[in-house]
Parts: C-alpha cells; structure tokens; sequence
C-alpha cells in the first residue's frame, strides 16, 4: 500500500478509499468486505507507527534542548568579544589619519607636481613636433596625395591645441589656415569630379579628409553647388520653353522630388546626417532659382484677368501641394532622425512664395465672389423672368458660397477663415442688394407704388402668384443658409481646428502661444502640418480666429452666429417679398377706398334726400365701391388655399419667418396664427378697415340720407368679416355706431367713443358735440 499520498497538499479522503476499493471490485467482487476489514488494519497498524515515531522525535529533541541553550550562550559571548574588538580597530583606523594626514597632502602635491611636468613635457614635444612639421608640409604638399597631406595637418591641428598660450598661437592658426585653403584648393577638382560622378568611394574619401581636418562644411558647399546648378539650369530651360507656368512648376517639383530620393540614397553612403544634408540641397536650390518663384507667381497674377485671378493662384498652388505632400511622404518614416529645424525651412521654401496671396485671400476670394454673382442676371423686362432668375439664383449663390469654403481650405488650410467670412458677408450684401432691387423693379412694373383712385375695378391675382414665389424663394435662401452655415462652421472646425490648443483661453492669447509651444517640446511634429504663415504675419488676425475657432468649439457648431448679418440681411428680404405679396393684394382694396372722401354721393342733395327720415335702413343697398371690396375680400380664401394645402418646406419656412404689417390689436383672440392662410386674410382685413376707418374720417360733409348709406355700407364689410370669421376693428364699430346714432341721442352714443372720433363725425353730420 502507498501511503504517501497522505502527505499531498491536495489529499482527498473520497478518492484514496475509492482508489484502494476500485482494483478488488474488478478483481474479486465478492471479497470487498475483507480487503476493507485488512484495509482497516493495515491503516491502524501505520496510525501506530506513526505515533511511535512521533513519540520518539519528541524525547531525542527535549534531550538535545539543553545543549543548544549551551551553544546559544556562547555564541552571543563571542558575538560580544567582536564588537569590542571593531570599536578598537576604528580608533586605531582613526588614530592613524590624524598622525598622516600631513603626509597624504605632501604626497597629493607631489602627483600635481608631477603631472604637470608630464603636461609640459608633452608641450614641448607637440612644439618641437609643430616645428618638425612645420618645416616638412612644403615638400608634402608637392606630393599632391590629399591623404597624406591630410594626416600631416591633421597632426599639425593637434599640435596646435596644445600651443593655445604661447605668444606666436594666432600667426601659427593663420598659418594652418593657409595650408587648409592649399588643400582645398588643389582637392577641388577631385572634389567637383567626384560629386558629379556619383562615386562614393572618393566621396567618402573626401568626407573623411574634411572632417579631420574640421573643413566639412566647406565640403557639402561643395556638394550643395554641383546639384544646385544642375536643377538651377533645369528650371531656366523650362522658363525659356513655351509651357504654361503651371507645368513649368510640376516639370521643376517633379524634378526636384526625384533628386530628393536619388541624392538620399547616394548620400546615405557618403555622409553621416543624409538627410538633413538633401534638405538643405533642395532649401537652396529653391532659393537660387533664377527666375524665383514669386517673381514668376507675381508675373502670373499681373497677366491674368480679374474674373480668373484666384483660380489661376489656385490652380499653380495645387502643384505646389503636391510637391509638399510628395516630400511629407518621404521624409516621415525618418522624420525623428531629421532636424526638424531645416525641415521647417523647407516648409517655409515651398509655401513662402504664396505668402503674400494667403495673406491677401479675403480680398482675393471677395473680388472673386463679387464678379460671379455679378454674372448672375435678376433683373428682366417681364416679371415672370424676374420671378424665374430669382428662384434660379438661390442654387448659383450657395454654390458660390461652397466653392469659396473649398478655396480657403484649400489655400490656406483654414487659416483664412476671418478673410472667408468677410468674403462671404460681401457676396450676400451684394446679393441681397441685387435681390431687393430686382424686388423695386418688380413694384414699379406691377405698379404697386402707383394708387390710381379713378381706375377701373378688376381683379387681377398675377402679382400676387408671382409674388407667392418669391416667397418661396425667400424660404429657400433662408433654408440653404443655414444648412450653409452650419457647413461653414463644421469645416471651418475641422480644417483649423488642429490650431487650437486644449489648453487654449481666449482672455490671454500669449499664454496660448506660451501652452502650445511647451506642447511642441513634448512630442515630435510634423512640419508639414505645423507650418502657420499666419501666426508671425497676422498675430491680431490668427488671434481673432483662435477666438472664433474656440467659440465652435464650446457651444458648437449648431450654435454660432458666423453668418448673423447675412441671415439679418436675408430675413429682411423675406420681410420685403411679404409686403410685396400683401401690397399686391390690397392694392385693388385700397384703390376702391380712396374713391369715398371724393364721392360726391355724400354731400348733395338728391333722390334720397327727398325721403323722409324714417325710411328704413334696409331699403338701402351697399354701394358698388364696398360691394366690389366686400367680393374681392371673400374671394381670399381661395387663392389663399395654397398657403394651407401646398407641401412645401420652403414657403412654410418663409412664411413662419416673415411678418406682415396691420397685427391684431391687443386683447384679441389669435387663432389665426395657427393658419397662414387665416393670418393672411386676417391682416388684409385689418389693413382694409384700418384704411376705410383713415377715408371715413376725411369725407369733409355728411347728408342724412348719405349718413345712412355710409353706414349700410359699413354693416355690409362688417356682415363679410363676420361671414370669414374676422372680428370687425372696434373703430369700425365705433364710426358705425356714431353714424347710426339720431341727433337727439348723439351726445350719450360719444361717451363711449374716442372724442376725437365723435368730434370728426360730429362735424360731417353738422351735429353739435
């Protein structure tokens, strides 16, 4: 039996009792009861020994107790006697510095003493040599071998340091200075010849011979001119043939990108910093062209038209940025390697010359802005064609708008957003001007400005459709605006928003630039996404952007007011194009009440006057000037239906924004509001009571009988407002109920009324007041 098992860690009972039972069940069934009856023997008879053994542990180690005890005790004596003998070791340690330390000093001032006699001896030797090969570099020198002539000044350099304090040191400098200029002289045609090769083992051989002699960057001028005038020479042959600057551009960066990858990897054989080196070659190149880019940019922008300006900068700018984005792919897997400070000036070599155009976008993209719209015709013979460019023109003044944000982005990276915003406030003062002229020229021509009280009554609703469109029109530009707006604020976000420091407050600008900068140091950027031309030419205006940038990005760009005036400017044109529509409507009304205060009806005699007064007032007709008003009033609904029953976004927005003159009056129910076409008619009803009220007033005589004609006639509008649910106004009320009043009871039907009112009616019915 294996009782080892019982000293496992995870020992189970269960499982050693089924392990020893399981083998007898396979091999003797029936024998179960006495393998278990020897089992528990077996476990009894280990239970004992066991505790034989543990009994016998226990008395050896109660007997070894007292000689441990023993040993314990004297251990700790000798640990004693160790720590008294330390303590006089220390003492002794100490004693002995204090007797020499006079001596140690003796001896550190002798090693002093004696390294600078080494010092000098060395001195003396590195003269002695200088002297030596001094005399011997002429004869080297004839040789022509640039190696050896190199070690020999090499070791003349050495020399040299060690002879900083004697009187003749800077004549001995001039002097290896001199022998310097030999060597490069005579080496520079190999030099010259081995840079246009493209050998590297002379190159190589040349490094290393520049390098000790401390000439190095004499050598890369070297390199740096056999390049520069081979691209230099390329450029003035694409100058002198007849491409257009815009290929001449993309033939010099194509160039220009291969040199870049052809020098890096021939460079990389050669020199120990290659890319910083081929930056360099490419900054000066670009600033040796002859002639330069800006000066064939400025050319360019002089020889091209107005209308064409901005698109042709764009056009040679886009080659430009596919140079930059050519070499930022290049240099980004290396980009820790570089030296990011000549890399920024590459950035600012390639985008400098553009400088100037950026700075100026606002001007350039509103000169721009202002001659498209311009081509845009509003103004026509017929107003039906009026009608139709104003509705066109609404598409062609947001793709204007689009087309300008694709500018600025694409110019100036977002930098250019205050100059944007300024371009885009132009283009829609020009425009809302243009629109709200073409609105003056289409009055004049429906002569809605010209009331002719003798002319004939007829219904003519063309004006009014025409004027229905352009209120659509209006909700249009309205709709488009904001969608525009709130796309000018996304990109403006997105594309400048990298400019923005998270740390950035707009109440101390210089500690942004101060957070930024420290941010800069933190981690490694990109130049080519850095590069900010308007930082250091424009602080105030890059400070304004911040400004705008930081508002975006707090209350977002669902809430902004970029565009407020251009919105301010755009409802007003809506508000025009309302008052265009209702003059439309009440011209005919108003043509009619202008006709009473010169009817000669009111004060002559007549037929009627010969009737006794008690006639009664329902013999009396409307007269035809408020019967055709009163037909003309209820035909509104009709054409009015299309404010109900017409699904369209754009006229339910212009009409929810547009206000219409003659509101209700205070205190009166406005259920109107609910329905366009209710408010309409609500207003034109108003504007037509409003109106007879005004005419009323200015009849200068009144007779019995057209006293009770004038109030037929009033009853009659007010019977049609109450047919249309209107309420009449409550001077109408007023007048209808003075004019109805008899002589006798006149005075008590005035104290309820205005007095000026009761005057006025008073004195065209000749009764006292």
């Amino acid at each position: 039996m294996d009782f080892s098992r019982f000293l496992s860690d995870d020992f189970e009972v269960k499982s050693w009792v089924n392990a020893a039972f399981r083998a007898v069940q396979q091999e003797a069934p029936g024998k179960v009861d006495a393998h278990a009856a020897t089992l528990v023997m077996k476990l009894q008879l280990f239970i004992q020994e066991v505790n034989n053994a543990v009994e016998e542990t226990s008395h050896q180690a109660l007997q070894n107790m007292p000689r441990v005890l023993r040993e314990v005790e004297v251990l700790k004596q000798e640990a004693t006697f160790l720590k008294e003998q330390m303590i006089l070791v220390k003492e002794d340690i100490k004693k002995f510095e204090e007797d020499t330390a006079q001596s140690m000093q003796v001896l550190v001032e002798i090693d002093r003493v004696k390294s600078r006699m080494q010092l000098a001896a060395e001195s003396l030797q590195e003269a002695d040599k200088w002297s030596t090969l001094s005399a011997d570099i002429e004869e080297t020198l004839k040789t022509q071998d640039v190696s050896v002539i190199s070690a020999k000044l090499t070791s003349m350099q050495s020399s040299l340091a060690m002879l900083v304090d004697t009187p003749d040191y800077s004549e001995k400098c001039v002097h290896l200075e001199a022998l310097k200029n030999r060597l490069e002289a005579m080496a520079s045609p190999q030099i010259v010849a081995a840079f246009n090769s493209q050998s590297v083992d002379q190159a190589k051989t040349f490094v290393k011979v520049f390098t000790e002699i401390d000439r190095m960057p004499q050598l890369l001028a070297y390199y740096y001119k056999c390049y520069k005038v081979q691209l230099v020479a390329a450029w003035q042959d694409l100058c002198q043939s007849d491409l257009s600057l815009n290929r001449q551009l993309t033939e010099l960066y194509d160039t220009l990108l291969g040199t870049w990858h052809s020098q890096l990897q021939w460079a990389t054989q050669v020199f120990k910093n290659p890319h910083e080196i081929v930056t360099v070659l490419l900054i000066q190149t670009l600033g040796a062209l002859v002639p330069s880019i800006p000066v064939c940019l400025s050319t360019a922008m002089e020889r091209t038209g107005q209308e064409t300006k901005l698109n042709k900068l764009l056009e040679l700018y886009d080659a430009t940025i596919h140079f930059a984005k050519g070499l930022e792919v290049a240099m980004l897997p290396n980009l820790k390697e570089q030296n990011l400070v000549k890399v920024m000036e590459l950035v600012e070599a390639v985008y400098g010359p553009y400088k100037p155009y950026q700075l100026e976008y606002g001007d350039l993209e509103e000169e721009n802005l202002l001659i498209q719209i311009s081509a845009v015709p509003l103004e026509h013979w017929e107003v039906i064609d009026c009608v139709q460019e104003l509705n066109h023109s609404v598409n062609k003044l947001f793709i204007l708008a689009s087309g300008a944000i694709d500018n600025c982005i694409k110019l100036t990276d977002g930098l250019g957003a205050c100059g944007l915003l300024k371009a885009l406030k132009a283009l829609f003062t020009k425009y809302t001007s243009d629109f709200t002229n073409t609105l003056q020229s289409i009055r004049k021509k429906c002569k809605l400005d010209d009331v002719l009280s003798d002319s004939l009554f007829q219904e003519d609703w063309t004006a009014f459709q025409n004027s229905v469109r352009i209120i659509t029109t209006c909700g249009e530009l309205l709709r488009q605006c904001g969608d525009f707006e709130q796309q000018l604020a996304n990109r403006i976000l997105s594309t400048a928003g990298k400019y923005l420091s998270d740390s950035y407050s707009p109440c101390s600008f210089s500690g942004f630039q101060d957070t930024s900068s420290a941010e800069k140091k933190s981690s490694v950027k990109n130049p080519w996404q850095e590069y900010n031309y308007l930082l250091k030419e424009n602080p105030s205006e890059y400070a304004s952007l911040m400004e705008t940038l930081y508002t975006l990005k707090e209350k977002g760009t669902s809430n902004h007011n970029l565009l407020s005036s251009s919105r301010s400017a755009l409802s007003r044109l809506n508000q025009l194009a309302h008052h265009l529509a209702f003059d439309s409507v009440f011209l005919r009304i108003k043509q009619q009440l202008l006709l009473i205060s010169k009817m000669e009806a009111w004060n002559s005699g007549g037929i009627g006057e010969t009737l006794t007064d008690d006639l009664p007032n329902f013999s009396l007709t409307p007269l035809e000037y408020i019967s055709n008003i009163g037909q003309y009033i209820m035909s509104l609904p009709l054409h009015l239906e299309p404010f109900v029953t017409q699904e369209d976004s754009a006229l339910e927005l212009a009409l929810h924004a547009g206000k219409l003159p003659y509101p209700p009056e205070q205190g009166d129910e406005l259920p109107e509001l609910d329905n366009m076409a209710d408010y309409w008619l609500g207003s034109i009803a108003r504007a037509t009571m409003q109106t007879y009220c005004e005419v009323i007033l200015q009849i200068p005589e009144l007779t019995v009988h057209s006293t009770k004609q004038l109030a037929t006639d009033i009853d009659y509008l007010i019977n049609v407002m109450d047919a249309l649910g209107l309420q009449p106004s409550r001077t109408l009320q007023n007048i209808v109920t003075l004019l109805k009043a008899k002589p006798e009871d006149y005075r008590q039907a005035a104290k309820s009324v205005p007095r000026r009112m009761a005057s006025s009616i008073a004195a065209m019915r000749g009764l006292e007041c």
